[in-house]
């Protein structure tokens, strides 16, 4: 659950009750050239907040995309190697969003999860499409928007400035607090 928040100070977060989300961060997807950040520096901020996410209990969800129809991946399919830990949630999709067709909102549910905060690539793909079925789900959401980018700065700009604020709440991951 979230508290509410005034205009100056953001929303607290309950950990036992919060996940973090992030969504494709993938060896060969942080290597694309991505606006208006690097992948390496989405990284860098989603591993800080896994870590915050970890340090009080509450579930880190990393959620990557394969292929339908292929046998082998390709190179650079696994996750980021600095981000799973034990107790992690890995969540394998196959299509854009991380609901469809996967058991991420049983196994979110199973664990008391009402609020779930975002990050990961791109920001108008994979981390809008996830979010807004979590959002037709029931969710409470907050997006760390310097947790996320997207293949132009116009397209994460779009989706930070005109849709995630009718879907949630848009922070800074070091705005992100727990109460």
């Amino acid at each position: 659950m979230i508290t509410p928040h005034t205009a100056d100070t953001t929303p607290a977060l309950d950990p036992a009750r919060t996940a973090l989300v992030l969504v494709d961060l993938m060896e060969r997807i942080l290597a694309l050239p991505l606006e208006p950040r690097a992948g390496a520096e989405v990284l860098d901020v989603s591993v800080e907040l896994a870590a915050r996410f970890r340090s009080v209990g509450a579930p880190v969800v990393l959620v990557r995309v394969e292929r339908p129809g292929i046998t082998e991946q390709p190179p650079g399919s696994g996750l980021a190697a600095a981000l799973p830990h034990d107790g992690d949630i890995e969540i394998v999709k196959h299509t854009i969003g991380g609901f469809q067709g996967t058991d991420l909102d049983r196994r979110l549910r199973e664990r008391g999860v009402t609020a779930l905060v975002f990050g990961g690539i791109a920001t108008n793909l994979g981390v809008e499409s996830t979010a807004r079925a979590a959002g037709d789900l029931g969710y409470d959401l907050v997006f760390a928007e310097d947790a996320m980018t997207a293949f132009t700065a116009a397209e994460h700009e779009a989706s930070v400035r005109l849709d995630f604020p009718r879907l949630g709440t848009v922070v800074t991951a070091s705005e992100v607090r727990f109460v």
